[in-house]
């Protein structure tokens, strides 16, 4: 006997297996905000972040950009302190606007002296990434020192995470690095360094693609408020809004998906996947020989064997250093990761990066790559896993996510094997390029490697 179809359909919806209704779909503008999204894990690609099988991780080393911040200072100057000018000036009556009534009472959380400052959210997620990484890592010792560079919000960021990581934060010792533009490779900004780079790269290419995306919300808006003329720049302020209100008072209205659409959510985080591209991305030739200095220096002080050890600094077993938002990009691109034409055989990876365009299955995405307290995870293991040699394995983690390394992945958890590491890194430095010849040092005593670790 056959079910009628009405008791099949109640059946099916009852244990979800019909679940494409319009009513299932949800959207979180807070993982698409690129450099301004609250930390988050991609789960990009879904592998397992414990250990594979067989495996126990000996050692350990973070790259960790800053905790939340009120503001970037060319955010705020730029794109949000316009629009809360016109705000302050208008003689609009937002009350008689619906979405936009909010606006009638709405406060500015953003002051001129506290740009740059650490958030009272940030300091706790730091700290809270102090506790994820202790627990995670229980076997391992408590490091004595952590490194940092110089700017305030960096400092803070590692000292709140010292509170989580040891029983006595005091027992770390947080080692400043200075943020100087003559220091070549050996710091934890050496895009400041390096005359090649321009800190402007990739706004032009990114503006174009804002033209584009913000043109429905520039007809709604403006039909609901012709007085206040909105513009794109204004919309595109908006979207940072949502991400800095939110990490300062917990949450934001100008978050609300019917203030912007999904489609414009996703148009902001593009443009801002522009920007990165030609900045920091693929799209600058300079990338991957700034970062490579870091990924180098990391894995050789991991590989390095306790008899070897060249001083007390170098004797521990977790390496956290704390950046700026400009030196993980660069890092993923020396380690060949998030290549949208890694496995295509293109060599034109701008074409990839359409400004006329979303290109919705790219790997470059920098909400899961650049938001705050986003981090670069190198792994020591030591394994014993069936169906492979025992032996030495290092992997990579990007925000709690396994990453392949292109030709070398063959180790459990898709890990690169001791002996072929040194190899590994000898193609990407060829790939990449050296620094000082890349970044057209003009300057003396500058230097291709990074050295704080020993």
């Amino acid at each position: 006997m056959f079910s009628s179809p009405l008791l099949l359909t109640t059946a099916l919806c009852a244990t979800g297996v019909l679940s494409h209704s319009p009513n299932s779909y949800h959207f979180d503008p807070l993982r698409h905000l690129a450099g301004v999204a609250p930390p988050f894990d991609p789960i990009d690609p879904p592998l397992d972040p414990a250990p594979p099988q067989g495996c126990n991780v000996t050692r350990a080393a973070y790259l960790v950009r800053h905790a939340a911040i009120f503001a970037n200072d060319f955010d705020y100057e730029t794109y949000i302190e316009p629009f809360t000018d016109k705000l302050k000036n208008t003689t609009v009556d937002w009350t008689k606007v619906p979405v936009l009534s909010f606006l009638a009472t709405w406060q500015d959380p953003i002051t001129d002296a506290e740009q740059e400052m650490l958030t009272r959210s940030g300091k706790l997620q730091a700290t809270k990434l102090g506790v994820d990484i202790a627990q995670r890592y229980q076997s391992l010792r408590t490091p004595k020192k952590i490194w940092t560079s110089t700017a305030e919000r960096t400092v803070k960021s590692a000292k709140s995470l010292t509170h989580g990581l040891a029983d006595d934060e005091s027992d770390i010792s947080v080692v400043q690095i200075q943020e100087g533009e003559e220091d070549g490779a050996n710091s934890l900004t050496p895009y400041k360094s390096c005359p090649a780079y321009s800190s402007s790269a990739g706004s032009d290419q990114s503006s174009e693609f804002l033209e584009v995306y913000t043109k429905p919300a520039l007809g709604r808006f403006n039909a609901a408020a012709p007085a206040f003329n909105f513009t794109a720049t204004d919309i595109y302020g908006m979207s940072l809004i949502c991400g800095y209100e939110t990490v300062i008072r917990g949450s934001s209205p100008f978050c609300n998906l019917e203030l912007l659409t999904p489609n414009e959510w996703l148009g902001f985080e593009y443009a801002n996947d522009i920007q990165y591209h030609y900045n920091t991305g693929y799209g600058n030739p300079v990338s991957g020989a700034i970062g490579f200095p870091w990924v180098n220096a990391t894995f050789n002080t991991l590989m390095a064997t306790q008899n070897n050890m060249s001083n007390a600094t170098t004797d521990q077993d977790l390496y956290i250093s704390f950046t700026h938002r400009e030196l993980p990009p660069t890092v993923l691109v020396a380690l060949g990761l998030f290549n949208n034409s890694a496995f295509s055989g293109a060599n034109n990876i701008n074409g990839t990066m359409p400004l006329t365009t979303i290109n919705h299955n790219r790997a470059w995405k920098s909400s899961n790559i650049l938001q705050f307290l986003t981090n670069v995870a190198f792994e020591k293991m030591e394994c014993d896993s069936f169906g492979f040699d025992r032996g030495t394995f290092y992997r990579v983690l990007v925000n709690d996510s396994p990453q392949s390394l292109y030709g070398c992945s063959d180790g459990p958890g898709e890990s690169c094997k001791q002996e072929d590491m040194m190899p590994w890194l000898a193609e990407r430095a060829s790939v990449v390029g050296e620094y000082g010849e890349l970044c057209e040092v003009d300057y003396s005593n500058s230097t291709n490697t990074l050295g704080i670790y020993n």
